[in-house]
């Protein structure tokens, strides 16, 4: 995908999942919403000393991913030819704490603008009393690659067409 379209899908994914690795180098993975930037991701945890923190403390190189499932389709004329269609975007970079009370409270701004209603259900907007008991991060990519499987047109799929790479079952 271009750079244009991975920056499109990391605005609107809902979920995102960051890999760290601990010390002993076993890989962790933690899903979370997040807000896509000014070319960073933003995400939090409760403020402790959980799994996560104690990776990023020991390494702060991560990778994140999002991915956006589309429709499952048949390709071919056995049954593991099944696909389905999809975006993805992947990042590595180094994810840091935000300690500037005023970028948390706009991460927390935005991250309601995303996942809440405009009325955010009738209750006070803009007032974060937790702070203190929030961790906010922020992932600056140093790479990103984006990938997407499209769901052809109805007359590019099985049956209409075969695309499969399997024998057809001998008899």
């Amino acid at each position: 995908m271009s750079e244009i379209e991975n920056h499109a899908l990391l605005g609107t994914a809902f979920c995102g999942r960051t890999a760290s690795v601990d010390c002993e180098g076993y890989p962790y993975v933690m899903p979370s919403l997040f807000v896509w930037h000014e070319g960073a991701v933003w995400l939090h945890t409760a403020r402790h000393a959980g799994h996560f923190a104690g990776n990023v403390n020991h390494d702060n190189r991560v990778c994140f991913e999002v991915d956006e499932p589309g429709e499952v389709f048949p390709y071919g004329h056995v049954e593991c030819d099944t696909t389905v269609s999809y975006r993805s975007v992947v990042i590595f970079g180094r994810i840091r704490l935000v300690r500037d009370a005023d970028q948390a409270r706009r991460f927390f701004t935005l991250f309601m603008e995303k996942y809440a209603p405009a009325d955010s259900w009738g209750r006070e907007k803009g007032f974060f009393p937790r702070l203190e008991a929030t961790s906010v991060y922020t992932i600056f990519p140093e790479s990103m690659t984006g990938k997407a499987g499209v769901l052809p047109a109805v007359e590019a799929r099985w049956p209409a067409v075969n695309n499969t790479l399997s024998p057809r079952r001998p008899g």
